[in-house]
């Protein structure tokens, strides 16, 4: 089987596939219009975020059998299109879901004890003891949107750290330790809302205008998830007004932004979408890329 390797992906799990007898090809820096000329030679491709597989591509390639994304979402692949095609889709869910969480638990960290104001006030040789003064997470209510593997490693976390987890989520009927309420009642209840959810037509702008209004004076919000699920003229709207004490953004509904206002406010703190960007994620999201891939290729050998 020939595979098409379009994103970074770590050499170890390339160098694992190849042992297995699969022909692999590294373009980790190909463009949308080479990947249109070279993909229909390939029955399989590996991708991460930056390459979109979109239907025009997807019609393209006649010989593709499987395409594996190293990460959680599907968003940026037309997934039900490939599946009707025949093509068989695959992800990466388990891989970075520590990651993702161990961030997330930071960001609320840093919210809450302005770490990094206090850390730009030092730079700048200044001691300004009397203006950082923050709050506790324990005993707070801790609201997840979505309790999928990521949303459950953020809620064992948060448990250990004192907070009431809380969760919305409508394809989860029971969960150990969270209670599982409506999405008004975890807008109103939270102390912090965390999202946890991938982006599809049913989630995108699901948090906006309306959503802020119920939500307690002095919320605060975490989005390691996609960018998109917010409204962020919304959010904008939220955090000038007071209503939002602080935001912290991994992910963007435009990624880079086109408009900086968001960053530029004093109570967001941002990320370029590095959730999984941590060492031991990239290690475990290669080794089962190259798990399922090695899979699928035995599978498809004659009996």
């Amino acid at each position: 089987m020939k595979v098409l390797v379009c994103d970074k992906t770590e050499k170890e799990a390339i160098d694992q596939m190849r042992a297995a007898g699969l022909t692999v090809d590294v373009r980790d820096d190909i463009t949308p219009e080479d990947l249109m000329k070279v993909l229909p030679a390939y029955d399989g491709m590996v991708v991460r975020s930056r390459t979109k597989v979109r239907a025009p591509l997807i019609d393209a390639c006649p010989n593709l059998k499987v395409i594996v994304r190293g990460g959680v979402g599907l968003d940026t692949i037309d997934a039900e299109y490939a599946k009707s095609k025949g093509i068989t889709v695959m992800n990466t869910p388990l891989a970075s879901s520590a990651s993702v969480a161990e961030l997330t638990i930071g960001y609320m960290f840093m919210l809450v004890r302005s770490l990094y104001k206090a850390t730009a006030s030092m730079k700048a040789e200044k001691w300004e003891k009397k203006a950082f003064e923050g709050d506790e997470i324990g005993g707070k209510i801790l609201g997840l949107i979505g309790v999928g593997n990521i949303g459950r490693e953020v809620a064992k976390r948060a448990s250990a750290l004192g907070m009431t987890v809380i969760a919305y989520d409508p394809y989860v009927k029971e969960i150990a330790g969270i209670k599982l309420v409506s999405l008004d009642e975890l807008l109103t209840q939270a102390d912090y809302i965390s999202l946890h959810l991938p982006k599809t037509k049913e989630s995108a702008g699901m948090i906006g205008k309306d959503q802020f209004a119920k939500m307690k004076n002095g919320v605060r919000i975490i989005n390691c998830a996609r960018g998109g699920i917010i409204d962020e003229n919304a959010l904008y709207d939220a955090l000038t007004s007071g209503k939002v004490a602080g935001a912290a953004l991994d992910v963007f509904a435009e990624e880079p932004p086109t408009d900086w206002k968001l960053l530029k406010l004093d109570n967001v703190i941002g990320s370029p979408h590095i959730g999984a960007a941590t060492k031991e994620a990239q290690s475990r999201i290669g080794a089962e890329v190259a798990e399922k891939l090695i899979d699928f290729a035995r599978k498809m050998q004659p009996a």
